[in-house]
């Protein structure tokens, strides 16, 4: 199916798309990783994002998706002079989990080398990727070399590849998405630490909901096109508001009582090093960005920790993962409420903030969303030769 399912008609999943949502609104929030059982809608979820990413300004026949404004100095396909740009929609890239490491970073051009007799580089998905989403399905069953790929790439924004006498760096900054089931292994502790956000998810319970899942899953396979078309206002007005989200971001405040209360936090729940701290700052920025204020609160805080600490806290094997709710409200009571901000600001789209319902301020996500249909039919889409690897297509 070339038409994808619509982010706004996942059902239920307020976490996941949040998450997403909230990576949209703010890359630098460092990614996402989503864990749960098959047939959540994870991979279904994770591809319908890319159709809410505003366009990407690019520097035109440039491989490595350079930005005009500021191309990289050091591109293979540079240097580039000011000049031309053009538009081009935000690209999900795939990575296999059987794919060769020259496929991740890149390789010799063999057939320029043979017909022109020089040696040229070809770009591999860590290229094609930058700006995008770099998305990772079963992402704990990836092999090691590539998880060191990955993990130098995500630390350091740039792809090094010395291949047959070729010496070659470009950027690479993408936002690394992985999906995994656990009870097929956990994932290598460098690599968990690289992904900003955590969530976790489950089929829902309750009959109602699963009779809506099902509902849209069939509607959506008896015609993608029409299906895609009930659901694109809430697409447009979602699209709108992850723009002006992106749009305010700069604006927002993280004062020194919000500092104190992302420090506290994560002492209390003795995360090893720092990053914990600055992904949470990050997201309690982005979360008062998408909600439509300048002010960072005491409930952005708190969704960020709920999003941010569980896979980096220190925990004994069979602990459960997650948050101690009642520990984390603890410690931020501990700290004064904030005036609200006396003047809004902008709107953040057709959507207004307050549209949603998905919690205080307007800061949860869409009222469609949850596991989409996908989850009745996920399991056929696993037996089906080619639903599982067109990104398009809703699957596991």
């Amino acid at each position: 199916m070339s038409t994808p399912y619509p982010f706004t008609a996942v059902v239920g999943q307020s976490d996941l798309r949040l998450a997403l949502l909230l990576n949209a609104v703010s890359p630098a929030v460092g990614g996402v990783l989503v864990r749960g059982e098959k047939g959540t809608a994870k991979s279904t979820a994770v591809r319908a994002l890319t159709a809410l990413l505003p366009q990407v300004d690019v520097v035109p026949g440039c491989r490595f998706s350079c930005a005009p404004a500021a191309p990289d100095p050091g591109c293979p396909d540079g240097p580039h002079g000011s000049g031309a740009s053009a538009e081009r929609p935000a690209r999900m890239v795939e990575l296999p989990v059987g794919a060769s490491e020259d496929r991740l970073v890149g390789a010799l051009d063999i057939e320029r080398a043979l017909a022109d007799g020089v040696k040229a580089f070809e770009p591999g998905l860590l290229a094609d990727a930058h700006r995008g989403i770099l998305y990772v399905d079963e992402v704990n069953l990836l092999h090691d070399h590539l998880v060191d790929v990955l993990l130098d790439a995500a630390a350091m924004g740039a792809s090094y590849v010395e291949r047959e006498g070729v010496s070659v760096r470009h950027a690479a900054r993408f936002l690394l998405v992985g999906t995994m089931n656990p009870e097929e292994g956990e994932l290598r502790p460098q690599l968990l630490d690289r992904f900003g956000l955590t969530v976790e998810v489950a089929a829902s319970r309750e009959p109602e909901q699963r009779v809506e899942v099902v509902r849209r899953r069939l509607a959506y396979e008896d015609d993608p096109t029409a299906f895609a078309a009930r659901w694109a206002d809430d697409e447009a007005g979602v699209r709108s508001r992850v723009a002006a989200a992106r749009a305010l971001l700069p604006e927002v405040r993280l004062d020194d009582n919000a500092l104190l209360m992302i420090a506290a936090v994560c002492a209390a729940f003795e995360v090893d090093g720092m990053r914990a701290d600055i992904v949470m700052a990050r997201t309690a920025t982005a979360l008062a960005a998408w909600a439509g204020r300048t002010a960072v609160l005491k409930e952005d805080v708190r969704q960020a920790a709920l999003l941010a600490l569980p896979h980096r806290r220190r925990r004994n094997p069979f602990d459960a993962p997650g948050l101690d709710e009642a520990k984390l409200d603890e410690i931020l009571d501990g700290f004064a409420d904030e005036e609200p901000d006396p003047d809004p600001d902008p709107e953040p789209g057709p959507e207004g903030p307050d549209d949603d319902g998905g919690g205080p301020d307007g800061g949860g996500v869409p009222p469609q969303g949850g596991p989409g249909a996908p989850e009745a039919a996920e399991e056929a889409a696993d037996e089906s030769s080619d639903a599982p690897d067109a990104p398009q297509t809703p699957d596991a």
